[in-house]
């Protein structure tokens, strides 16, 4: 039996509202599942009835933990694919989203190459990377899903979504299973959008290849606690780990290439169900 502030403490009053009832704390239990499309807000039980009822497509974030030059954190790639795969998953109704892949093929360790130049950056191998994919999608095909979607939000990791896909399709054609990798989401997340951001006048010197305007407006329309106001008050200059000039970038801008990664992507994961 639990009792008294000992136990409001324990529990926490943020966490769960308390009833006393004869002298013991009791949690209230809520009465349905949350709106949420993600696999890690629901139970074992809710996941079952909404794959029962027709929730057979499951999309697989993937993210990558790296340097994203001096004014944009390293979580960035996570928490943007996090963000945008929601508003895809919503999109397409039905489907739902696995937790993000923050672990990702970023560079040599000995010596220190690509993103493993700077601190913070964490990378596995890429057979590594790949056998997670797998791995994930065997799991999620377990539960019942019948298409399985790989949505990578980072440039390394598109060759291991291509091969595993093909693999697993292959494996799986006659149980009529098929695992997706869709790589309009990240043509329309970089080229895409940069193309778009081109049209409106903006310079070439800004739209480079990694951490630059299109890169960081993305980040501040969807997480913009990730972008800090200090380092876009000066050039990027030397080893910033920034290819382009992030100084102009906006939530505004942003939001348009927000709105064309998802419409892109929605479009060509219904192209690919064909």
């Amino acid at each position: 039996m639990i009792r008294g502030r000992f136990a409001a403490r324990l529990l926490g009053p943020a966490l769960v509202a308390v009833l006393a009832v004869g002298g013991v704390l009791v949690a209230e239990v809520p009465a349905a599942p949350p709106d949420s499309v993600f696999l890690e807000d629901l139970t074992w039980t809710e996941v079952r009835t909404l794959v029962a009822g027709g929730a057979t497509m499951v999309v697989v974030p993937i993210g990558g933990t790296e340097q994203n030059g001096p004014h944009m954190a390293l979580g960035k790639h996570n928490v943007r694919v996090r963000a945008l795969t929601e508003r895809v998953a919503r999109a397409l109704g039905g489907a739902l989203v696995a937790p993000v892949i923050a672990y990702v093929p970023e560079g040599g360790l000995a010596p220190p190459t690509g993103h493993m130049r700077f601190p913070g950056t964490i990378s596995v191998p890429e057979d590594t990377f790949r056998r997670t994919l797998e791995a994930a999608a065997r799991s999620l095909r377990l539960a019942g899903f019948r298409h399985v979607v790989f949505l990578g939000d980072h440039g390394s990791t598109q060759a291991g979504e291509r091969a595993v896909a093909a693999k697993l399709s292959r494996e799986w054609a006659g149980a009529r299973v098929r695992v997706h990798a869709i790589e309009e989401y990240y043509r329309a997340a970089t080229a895409g959008f940069r193309e778009l951001l081109r049209t409106k006048g903006y310079r070439a010197d800004e739209l480079g290849e990694h951490a630059d305007l299109a890169d960081t407006s993305l980040t501040l329309a969807l997480e913009p606690r990730l972008v800090r106001a200090s380092g876009t008050e000066t050039t990027p200059a030397g080893p910033s780990g920034a290819d382009g000039d992030w100084r102009r970038a906006s939530a505004e801008l942003g939001r348009l290439g927000v709105d064309l990664i998802v419409s892109r992507t929605v479009a060509a994961i219904k192209e690919s169900m064909r």
